[in-house]
């Protein structure tokens, strides 16, 4: 979700173009099984809003588009991802455990 919604900080986008900016970001490959059922619930919730636009000289294409919910979402999960990943980066770089038996 976050990167999903991370793609569309810089305007409206249709779902394609989002699996292509995943992928060029070294993200994986996104099947359309996967993202448009995401950016559904995302419209579902009020993060994304979805309109058709026609195309030119082929098919119509949905464009999805943060609004202000989606926005304040995306720093939410911005900071979850911060503070997620520095607890991750600390515990595996973290200096070996040591345990002192104790002699009775």
């Amino acid at each position: 979700m976050l990167c999903t919604l991370s793609s569309l900080q810089d305007g409206p986008t249709y779902g394609y173009d989002i699996a292509a900016h995943l992928a060029r970001a070294q993200l994986g490959t996104v099947k359309g099984g996967t993202l448009y059922p995401l950016l559904n619930r995302l419209e579902a919730q009020g993060l994304v809003h979805a309109e058709w636009r026609a195309g030119s000289g082929g098919p119509g294409r949905k464009y999805y588009e943060l609004t202000v919910a989606g926005l304040t979402e995306l720093d939410r999960l911005r900071d979850a991802w911060r503070q997620h990943s520095s607890n991750v980066t600390d515990f595996v770089y973290r200096l070996p455990h040591t345990t002192q038996e104790t002699s009775s």
